[in-house]
């Protein structure tokens, strides 16, 4: 590219991975001064598709999140008339990201991203062995987990965990985007939940969320899933960001590499991004699971073709999370002012 680009996205965009790798590639890779150093990056609580609205599932984030809030019209117009026409209106000085934090449900300009202060912490999942479904014991917290026994659940590829809002595009009256409470998907017992206790103080998260799981399976492929939640004191559970990532391609999505069934392996789960402050009072919690259908097609277990295959095998998945075995979320959290 060389040419500077407005990037513009929201936490529930499908595309928002795609958005931010975008920015940071043209940053990188830019052909000319301009094109490097004049990315402008715009994140809103938003979801895919136009208008944008404040509203994102059951939630609404307040006026501010609405398009004319920021004029944003406005932003897109000055931005051509710099780079189109040469006239100079203050665009260069402007901050290259503007993020809207959830939570706080404010706008915030920001230098870069990710942000420089940020503070990668390790989320650790602890539980006596029945982390299944809210109802179990499953618990997150920064302290490393010791010998503790791991969590074991049935993935059934024709019972698939269901979607409940998210990152989804394009249907909206069968898949409803946004920000939707998960207590229904979490009171399943092929969900592993972790929840914090309640929050003393606020926490703030901006940036890239990866999960890193150490998980068995007696398949010879299969999924694993995660997803961020942000639980309010009256138990609503409000999904911030989530991912997925096939047994298979854990190396290489170019070299499909099955797994030995019941040998334990590492994964890396790439949440993408999320920018929301837990209030004082809220919990953080982690979802562990082997599907998140349709947003995810359903892996069948049996390592064949997708496209072509038919029989659908249930698998026993096992999650670790022990010293040796430390599975983990890694947050960024950003000091509070």
């Amino acid at each position: 590219m060389a040419v500077p680009a407005l990037n513009v996205g929201g936490w529930y965009d499908i595309f928002l991975g795609g958005t931010i790798r975008n920015y940071l590639g043209m940053r990188r890779n830019g052909q000319t001064p301009d094109a490097q150093q004049h990315q402008r990056l715009v994140i809103g609580p938003w979801k895919h598709g136009l208008p944008l609205s404040s509203v994102s599932g059951d939630l609404a984030f307040g006026v501010m999140a609405e398009s004319f809030a920021i004029d944003f019209e406005g932003v897109q117009l000055r931005w051509y008339d710099h780079w189109l026409k040469g006239i100079d209106n203050g665009v260069r000085q402007e901050a290259p990201v503007r993020l809207f934090v959830m939570g706080a449900n404010a706008w915030r300009e920001e230098q870069e991203w990710p942000l420089a202060r940020t503070q990668y912490t390790r989320y650790y999942l602890h539980s006596r062995g029945r982390a299944n479904s809210l109802h179990g014991d499953g618990v997150l917290s920064p302290e490393t987990p010791g010998l503790e026994p791991p969590d074991r659940f049935l993935y059934d590829p024709r019972h698939p965990v269901p979607t409940r809002g998210g990152a989804l595009c394009c249907w909206p009256g069968a898949l409803p985007q946004g920000a939707y409470d998960q207590t229904p998907v979490e009171s399943r017992e092929d969900v592993l939940v972790y929840t914090t206790s309640p929050l003393t103080e606020d926490v703030e998260v901006t940036g890239p969320v990866l999960v890193t799981l150490y998980a068995a399976s007696s398949a010879v492929d299969t999924d694993f899933t995660a997803k961020l939640v942000d639980v309010h004191p009256s138990g609503f559970a409000q999904n911030l960001t989530d991912g997925i990532i096939r047994a298979r391609y854990r190396q290489s999505t170019s070299r499909p590499e099955p797994i030995e069934p019941g040998k334990i392996y590492a994964y890396t789960i790439d949440l993408w991004a999320t920018s929301n402050v837990f209030k004082a009072g809220h919990r953080i919690r982690l979802e562990i699971s082997s599907s998140n259908f349709p947003r995810f097609d359903r892996n069948p277990n049996t390592g064949g073709a997708l496209a072509t295959e038919t029989a659908l095998l249930p698998a026993i998945q096992t999650i670790h999370h022990d010293g040796t075995y430390p599975s983990h979320v890694t947050l960024p959290i950003i000091p509070r002012i």
